[in-house]
């Protein structure tokens, strides 16, 4: 079984819920980088305070704070038999930087998944989870700005998995026990 993955999806698409999931079934990891910047935040850690002002404007943290959380987390013990990346890489650059990360570690990348959804069934996840658990960062125009800033700048890394090999393609609408049949489905079938 695949142990070394990312997930990818725009905000909402189930990505949180599955990499818990795929944890416990895999044995490995789920890092997530939302949990690490919401962690921060809470904690009001410098890193926190800087990415707190582009996580409320529904903006993605600078790559070179979030490259550095990454490359410390990958470098734990827990990571060093597999890992499912959530959140991370979003660009093109990020990827790149994984690569060389994953190089130093003498490891590669196994699979990606990525999540689809339509954008209006996120919108509409997203409210009900904004409603449900007080999340300031999910109002209506930060999730739209969001999904914008997804299609602009992170869907181009399916593609460019998908040169590689490496993509597999999941309809994330359903419930959750049937999106992750899918996903081992996929890895499975890799």
């Amino acid at each position: 079984m695949t142990s070394r993955l990312v997930l990818l999806g725009p905000p909402g698409a189930g990505k949180g819920t599955q990499a818990a999931r795929l944890s416990t079934q895999l044995g490995i990891p789920a890092i997530s980088t939302g949990d690490i910047f919401r962690s921060n935040v809470a904690e009001r850690t410098e890193l926190g305070q800087r990415a707190q002002r582009y996580m409320d404007a529904g903006e993605y943290v600078p790559d070179e704070i979030t490259n550095d959380m990454v490359r410390a987390r990958l470098a734990q013990p827990d990571s060093a038999q597999g890992f499912l990346l959530d959140g991370y890489p979003r660009t093109l650059d990020q990827v790149a930087e994984l690569d060389a990360m994953l190089a130093g570690l003498d490891a590669r990348l196994d699979a990606v998944v990525e999540l689809t959804a339509d954008d209006e069934v996120v919108v509409q996840r997203l409210l009900g989870r904004a409603a449900e658990q007080g999340r300031a960062d999910d109002t209506d125009v930060v999730i739209r700005r969001r999904l914008e800033v997804y299609h602009e700048q992170t869907a181009p890394l399916a593609e460019h998995y998908a040169t590689r090999g490496l993509l597999r393609r999941v309809d994330g609408i359903g419930s959750v026990e049937e999106v992750t049949a899918r996903v081992l489905a996929a890895l499975n079938a890799s």
